[in-house]
């Protein structure tokens, strides 16, 4: 038993914060639409994940820490950690919307840290420590883990205005320069990808899960840029960038639209023709979590631009995540539920 909770503990984390944004943004999803029952279920659950998670990464500090040092320098794995931050702070959105701006603000600040010290010390060690003439053939989905922690500490920040209107002249200036630092990242980002596409073979095991954040990543930019246009027009930084941040969310709204019948149809190719077996994989987190932020995002973005036909879409879209979801977990506990079960918490 003792052999089995190391093992689990050992791999379990960062690779399933993606299992808390996702929870946590399907709980926002229907806290804004309904059913009230099932957000307050979701929230319980993404709460308890965090714990979980958050107390399995603190054992591997302890006891597995070259492990977790030897994901640190792999460039296929190393932006995964981006997703501490980002889960810290999605499950705080959701807080702050059930009246806990508080907890919100020190969910923040722990992300924050975090954020700060990856966003330059994962690119100085890509740049200075390599041990290889080119990381190409390692760019994958999870390198857009960077966009949705750096856009999300710009929703947490507008989110805390109204909360703490004497601190807009610091809070909105953060959120606008956090979605500008994001939206290039994501152009960057992105081009990578489609270099790597383009130059290396692709097969059924890298054309993996995570790819799906290339639309994720679109809509927590929308949400971020409906955030920033939701706050105070006055407020200097949003008075300087309303337009520009208006017309870049819709077209990151509309290429994020665009990706998901080529995301389906990539996936059509890995498990249809290409054969890859449709199981349990952590991985799948990151399906998840790209549908409930694309509801989430639509939703907000539609009401403060007063695009009435993003509200239907949204509700179609929330129920395809919630069924994501259920599909997921389902998986996971009979994978548990199976012999030799410890070997569902491997991060792929």
């Amino acid at each position: 038993m003792l052999d089995r909770t190391a093992t689990v503990t050992r791999n379990l984390s960062p690779g399933y914060f993606p299992f808390v944004m996702a929870t946590s943004i399907i709980s926002t999803g229907t806290f804004l639409l309904g059913p009230s029952w099932l957000s307050r279920v979701m929230l319980v659950i993404a709460s308890a994940g965090l714990v979980v998670v958050c107390v399995a990464l603190v054992i591997q500090l302890a006891r597995f820490r070259p492990g977790l040092i030897a994901g640190f320098h792999d460039p296929e794995r190393v932006f995964g950690f981006f997703g501490v931050a980002a889960g810290l702070d999605v499950l705080g959105i959701r807080l702050a919307a059930a009246g806990h701006p508080l907890t919100t603000a020190i969910l923040a600040g722990a992300a924050a840290a975090m954020w700060f010290v990856l966003t330059y010390a994962i690119p100085a060690s890509l740049l200075l420590e390599r041990s290889r003439d080119s990381v190409v053939g390692n760019v994958n989905g999870t390198w857009l883990l960077w966009v949705v922690a750096t856009q999300s500490l710009s929703v947490v920040a507008s989110t805390l205005v109204p909360v703490w209107p004497s601190q807009s002249g610091l809070l909105a200036p953060f959120a606008v320069g956090l979605w500008s630092v994001g939206l290039v990242l994501y152009l960057l980002l992105v081009s990578l990808i489609l270099l790597r596409w383009l130059t290396v073979p692709l097969t059924p095991q890298t054309l993996s899960p995570p790819y799906w954040i290339l639309m994720g990543a679109t809509a927590i930019i929308v949400l971020a840029g409906a955030r920033i246009l939701d706050l105070p027009a006055a407020l200097p930084a949003v008075k300087a960038t309303a337009g520009f941040v208006e017309g870049f969310s819709f077209a990151l709204w509309a290429f994020g639209t665009w990706w998901i019948p080529l995301l389906v149809v990539l996936g059509f190719w890995r498990h249809i023709r290409r054969h890859w077996p449709l199981t349990y994989e952590p991985p799948l987190w990151n399906v998840v979590f790209p549908l409930g932020m694309y509801s989430v995002a639509t939703l907000s973005f539609g009401e403060v631009t007063h695009l009435a036909f993003m509200e239907p879409l949204s509700r179609f879209m929330i129920w395809v995540a919630v069924a994501a979801w259920i599909a997921v977990a389902a998986a996971l506990v009979a994978r548990v539920l199976r012999p030799g079960g410890q070997e569902m918490v491997r991060t792929g």
